[in-house]
C-alpha cells in the first residue's frame, strides 16, 4: 500500500466578489481537488484535522473557498491562520487569489443584475471598493493571483488547469462504441466515423449470423483494400486530437463507429482503435450499442480474459 504523504496540500481561493471565484473552485473540483466553499471559518481547523481515509481519497488536496460573505471573515486574522498552519509540518498551505477590475465588475453586475453582497442599497462601485479593502491583506500574501478583467470562462479554467492539475489527476473518461445507422444514430458521441464503406459481411451467408468479434468475420473486414489506409489515418487523428480535450478539460469523451446493423464492421473497428489507443497510452472502454450479449469491457479486462455483463441498450 502506497505512504500517505507527510504534508496535506490545501489551497485557500478567495477573491472578488463577481471575479471568478466559484468557476475556479469548479475547475479544481474537476481536476480531483476535494473543494469546500464558504466554510465558517470557526470550523477549519476541525475540517483539516479529519483523519484520512484508508482509501485513494486521502491523498486529494483540499481547495477552501472564502470571501468578505463567510463567516467570521478577518483578512488578517486569516493570514495569522495560514502562518500558523504553514509552521506545522502536516500542511502545506497556499493561496489563491481571483482579481478583476472595478470597471469589469460593475458591468458583470449590471449585466446579471445581482446585487453586490457588501452594496445591498448603494451602487455596485461601492461594494466593490470596500471588498477590495478588506481582501487586501490576502491579495498581498498570495502566491497566486489571477487577474480576469479580460479572460473568458474558458480562459480561467485552463489558467487554473494548467497551474493546479495533478499528475495523478483524473483524465478524461473515453468510450469507444460501435452502432448500427439501421437503428438510429448514437446519442451524444463527440466523434462519429462511419464505416459502411468497408466489405459487409452480411452478404456473405456464411458469415451474416456471426459478429465483428469472430475471427472469419475479422478476416473479411480486413480484406478490404480500403481498411488498412482509412483506420491507420483514423488512428492518427484520434491520437492527435484527443490530447486536446483532455486538455481543455472535457470530462467525457465517446467515439463512435456505425455501420448498417451495427454487428460486423462497427464492432471490429471500435475494438481494433481502442486497442491501438491503449498502446498509444490511453484508457479507453468499449461499448457495442446494437450487439445483444455483446460485453461491455474495458480493455485491461479483456486482456486478462475477463468480461463484464452488457448493460441495457440506448432506447431507440
Amino acid at each position: 500500500m502506497a505512504r500517505v504523504p507527510d504534508t496535506k496540500s490545501v489551497l485557500l481561493v478567495t477573491g472578488l466578489s463577481g471575479a471568478g471565484k466559484s468557476t475556479a473552485l469548479n475547475a479544481l473540483e474537476d481536476l480531483g481537488w476535494e473543494v469546500v466553499d464558504n466554510l465558517p471559518l470557526s470550523l477549519l481547523n476541525r475540517l483539516l484535522g479529519t483523519p484520512r481515509g484508508e482509501r485513494d481519497e486521502r491523498d486529494r488536496p483540499v481547495a477552501i473557498g472564502i470571501d468578505s460573505r463567510t463567516r467570521g471573515f478577518d483578512a488578517n486574522t486569516i493570514v495569522r491562520r495560514i502562518e500558523r498552519l504553514n509552521d506545522q509540518e502536516d500542511y502545506a498551505v497556499s493561496t489563491l487569489f481571483i482579481d478583476c477590475a472595478g470597471t469589469e465588475l460593475e458591468r458583470r453586475y449590471s449585466e446579471t443584475r445581482r446585487r453586490h453582497p457588501l452594496a445591498e442599497d448603494r451602487p455596485a462601485s461601492d461594494g466593490i471598493a470596500r471588498e477590495r479593502e478588506l481582501l487586501a491583506p490576502l491579495r498581498r500574501w498570495a502566491e497566486h493571483i489571477i487577474d480576469t478583467t479580460n479572460l473568458t470562462t474558458n480562459d480561467l479554467q485552463a489558467d487554473i488547469r494548467s497551474r493546479f492539475a495533478r499528475g495523478d489527476g483524473p483524465r478524461t473518461v473515453l468510450n469507444i462504441m460501435s452502432f448500427g445507422f439501421a437503428r438510429g444514430m448514437v446519442r451524444n458521441a463527440d466523434l462519429v466515423f462511419d464505416v459502411r464503406y468497408l466489405r459487409n459481411p452480411h452478404w456473405d451467408d456464411a458469415l451474416r449470423k456471426g459478429t465483428g468479434q469472430d475471427p472469419a468475420v475479422i478476416a473479411y473486414i480486413r480484406d478490404d483494400p480500403a481498411y488498412e489506409t482509412s483506420l491507420s489515418q483514423i488512428e492518427a487523428l484520434l491520437e492527435t486530437i484527443l490530447p486536446r480535450y483532455e486538455q481543455t478539460g472535457k470530462s467525457y469523451t465517446t467515439v463512435a463507429f456505425g455501420c448498417t446493423g451495427g454487428r460486423h464492421r462497427s464492432v471490429h473497428v471500435a475494438e481494433r482503435v481502442a486497442a491501438h489507443l491503449r498502446e498509444a497510452g490511453f484508457s479507453p472502454t468499449v461499448s457495442h450499442r446494437d450487439l445483444p450479449g455483446g460485453p461491455r469491457k474495458d480493455l485491461t479486462a479483456e486482456r486478462a480474459g475477463s468480461s463484464h455483463l452488457t448493460p441495457p441498450s440506448d432506447p431507440l
